[in-house]
């Protein structure tokens, strides 16, 4: 039995780019810990075989196709999710997109693409669960940030960018609606054995070079995620408050 510290029972909690990688592992774990979850992303039948996975192991979902970048979709996916479970308790905003290119490759269009995804997206999100959190005191928000808030690399500018700015998000939400008992925090993943990462982990260099750098000596497996997830979301991380946690295997402790 799951300590009752770290119980979601009667939650209601949307992960959104929930279909696959670090969203599906950190959703998968909050139906587990007793959260009804519900999944979000473009592809409406790979929700569907997600939901039916849970389903099988008889846990509660549901599922919210729809393009974190159009406003209106996401304004109308939050109505809509507390029409049907009159209740969003937990929000994890972790849909995110890459692009990596040498600076002068680089177009404008490119640029506002990760923007839009990766930061812009989180805010119309958490604004509209906010505005159903605050009058029940209550509430969990959760951003998906990435080392690359802590540390930058080359070729990925808009991908930095939008994750510091995320960080930014979370410690200026978790001031202002810490007073009506909502928390917003952010979890930083380190290397991750993701689709996103499929490029990297092909590199053997690369991939040298990251378990040298990481004191664990390995890549983090998406399953890894979900611990923190449950953390946040849950009465035991009810005094945290603004923090981004690094789950990175020390990547981001040494030099």
């Amino acid at each position: 039995m799951s300590h009752p510290l770290f119980a979601l029972d009667d939650r209601v909690a949307l992960v959104t780019g929930a279909s696959r990688g670090l969203g599906w592992e950190m959703a998968r774990g909050l139906a587990e810990a007793g959260a009804l979850v519900v999944l979000n992303g473009r592809d409406g039948r790979t929700l569907k075989a997600r939901k039916a996975e849970l389903d099988k192991a008889g846990l509660l979902s549901d599922v919210a196709p729809f393009d974190v970048t159009d406003e209106a979709s996401a304004r109308a996916a939050i109505a809509a999710i507390i029409g049907r479970h009159r209740r969003l308790d937990i929000l994890i905003g972790n849909a995110g997109i890459q692009h990596r290119a040498p600076l002068a490759e680089w177009q404008y269009s490119d640029w506002q693409r990760v923007i839009d995804t990766n930061l812009s997206a989180c805010f119309v999100l958490a604004q509209e669960a906010a505005r159903h959190m605050m009058p029940r005191k209550s509430g969990r928000i959760i951003f998906t940030t990435s080392l690359a808030a802590i540390l930058a690399r080359p070729t990925i500018p808009a991908y930095v960018a939008a994750k510091s700015g995320l960080w930014g998000l979370t410690k200026s939400l978790a001031a202002e609606l810490g007073p009506h008992g909502i928390t917003c925090n952010a979890i930083a993943p380190g290397y991750f054995e993701t689709e996103m990462n499929t490029a990297l982990m092909k590199d053997e260099a690369f991939t040298k070079w990251v378990n040298g750098r990481v004191p664990l000596g390995r890549w983090g497996k998406p399953r890894e995620l979900a611990g923190a997830a449950i953390f946040l979301a849950s009465e035991a991380g009810a005094y945290v408050n603004g923090q981004q946690i690094a789950v990175d295997g020390g990547f981001a402790s040494v030099f």
